[in-house]
């Protein structure tokens, strides 16, 4: 609570916060005008029977439920994000501007990125609006109404990433992830009334409710310990002597963090996912009748809860260990110990480091694979129990709200540091 109180008494920072939650009101206030023509009836059926709409309203930042001029929202720059970071291990180029070059690179990077979002929107917009316009969900608009909502949902989309972008430069946490945050916080309210509507708070009830609330608090639990656990490597520096000055000696550990990863599997998992309704709606360009009919299949398929839920947690279980693989070299870490006159206590330096690094991290990144995948999955799990459906966690969605605030947080205390250490100073 004090924090709290800081942040509100330094000006600067008091700012920082007051632009960042106006511009998510703005986000929020886009997301909440439609385009035209659409029957909000035949919309939440359409909903309520595609689960894997559910993950693309996560990334629109709320803006898919009500089909808003920001339906897209920030989907389809992640999607370009993935693609880039994907080729960064396939062409060399992209690998050295991404690791090598520092900012500048970073920079370039990023604007290629955004390049590539202009063209996934306008395929995913288009064939979206064809398979909502097949499905009834939207009213039959001539060719240029079509394209004139094309051209509409793509700007709204790099209008979400400009904003998104807007509240990063403030350091008040990650814009892209506030957006989706903002989203599905915006639903809560609405669950809760549909949940009491469904299912009111009686006698009869309240054993599912309170079984509900210990299994959402275990579940908070355990994604803050899956984000703040870490292994702690102890590291001895030798002491070195240069002229009259004797340096190390010192004893200091690495922190190697159980979720190396961090959210990336997941979306990585659900961009698997979403990928044959992708190719689905792209096949409008050739054939609108061939397009709903493949986009049918997918969702019979991906509706089946146990295929769903085994291939979903198979694709974060694998997905953990190829992105720790690509963040984490056990080589390079080895190396750069050696380098500074480091080593691991009873770990021989060079190859045995190396080897050492390797079997750590593939134990944490075993257990750290396995929680995020039955995290990702717990909806499942939660319905097969209860059978309620309306009692279900979202796990992707829970995992986002607690890493977000944990990040925003933490940047927040960092700022207040700083200013509390130049106070000092």
């Amino acid at each position: 609570m004090n924090r709290i109180v800081q942040i509100f008494k330094i000006k600067d920072l008091r700012n920082k916060v007051l632009f960042v939650a106006g511009l998510l009101i703005v986000y929020r206030v886009l997301s909440a005008i439609p385009i035209p023509g659409v029957d909000s009836l035949k919309l939440q059926n359409y909903f309520n029977s595609n689960q894997l709409l559910g993950f693309l309203n996560f990334f629109s930042g709320g803006g898919l439920s009500n089909l808003s001029v920001v339906m897209l929202g920030v989907g389809p720059y992640i999607t370009a994000t993935i693609i880039m970071q994907l080729l960064t291990m396939i062409f060399p180029k992209f690998k050295e501007l991404y690791y090598e070059e520092g900012a500048r690179g970073r920079a370039k990077f990023n604007q290629y990125s955004r390049l590539l979002t202009v063209p996934l929107g306008i395929v995913q917009a288009y064939g979206f609006l064809n398979i909502l316009i097949r499905g009834g969900v939207i009213n039959q608009p001539d060719t240029f109404g079509i394209w004139t909502n094309v051209i509409i949902i793509t700007a709204g989309s790099m209008l979400a990433l400009w904003l998104g972008e807007l509240i990063t430069e403030k350091k008040i946490g990650n814009g892209i992830s506030l957006i989706i945050l903002a989203g599905i916080l915006s639903g809560m309210p609405g669950y809760i009334v549909q949940l009491q509507v469904s299912y009111p708070l009686t006698p009869e009830h309240l054993p599912t409710y309170i079984g509900f609330l210990i299994v959402a608090i275990l579940a908070v639990a355990g994604v803050v310990y899956l984000n703040e656990g870490e292994r702690k490597i102890p590291v001895a520096y030798a002491r070195r002597v240069r002229g009259n000055k004797m340096y190390g000696g010192s004893q200091s550990y690495l922190p190697l963090k159980i979720n190396q990863a961090g959210m990336i599997p997941l979306i990585f998992a659900i961009s698997v996912l979403l990928f044959p309704q992708f190719l689905a709606s792209a096949l409008s360009f050739i054939s609108p009748d061939l397009a709903v009919k493949a986009n049918d299949i997918v969702s019979r398929v991906l509706n089946n809860q146990l295929f769903y839920g085994t291939f979903y947690f198979l694709l974060v279980f694998i997905f953990t260990y190829f992105y720790t693989a690509i963040t984490f070299n056990p080589e390079e870490v080895a190396k750069n110990l050696q380098r500074s006159g480091g080593f691991v206590p009873g770990i021989r330096p060079g190859e045995a480091t190396t080897a050492f690094f390797k079997k750590v991290v593939n134990r944490i990144t075993f257990f750290g694979a396995f929680s995020l995948g039955i995290i990702a999955i717990l909806p499942t799990i939660i319905e097969k129990m209860t059978g309620i459906q309306l009692l279900s966690i979202s796990g992707t969605a829970l995992l986002i709200v607690v890493s977000v605030a944990l990040e925003t947080m933490r940047q927040i205390n960092s700022q207040l540091d700083i200013r509390e250490y130049d106070q000092t100073g």
